[in-house]
């Protein structure tokens, strides 16, 4: 049986960095923004520190932590593997605009 490894959910808005070389929201051609899922996979690297930590997807684009959730080993298949996290943090105030989106419970 091949090893279980600890799984979370995490709700990220991608993010670029502007002249200064500050994090801001990656927005789309009308201004708006949308939150994405994905988890940790098999393979994926690093350790989560907390909200508003960046992670590299699969395809090398940079999204910052707004919510993280565990997630059952089962229920993994459910959400997009990311690559990795790193230790780059974006500013409280990218992390505050970005959680207005989250559903509200």
């Amino acid at each position: 049986m091949k090893a279980k490894y600890e799984v979370n959910q995490y709700i990220g808005v991608p993010v670029a960095a502007n002249a200064s070389g500050r994090y801001e929201i990656k927005r789309e051609p009308d201004g708006d923004f949308k939150l994405h899922s994905w988890r940790t996979g098999r393979h994926s690297k690093g350790k989560y520190q907390g909200v508003g930590q960046i992670f590299l997807t699969e395809n090398n684009l940079k999204v910052a932590v707004v919510a993280a959730y565990p997630v059952n080993y089962k229920d993994r298949h459910d959400f997009t593997p990311m690559q990795r996290l790193t230790s780059e943090f974006v500013d409280d105030q990218v992390v505050a605009t970005a959680q207005q989106r989250l559903p509200q419970s």
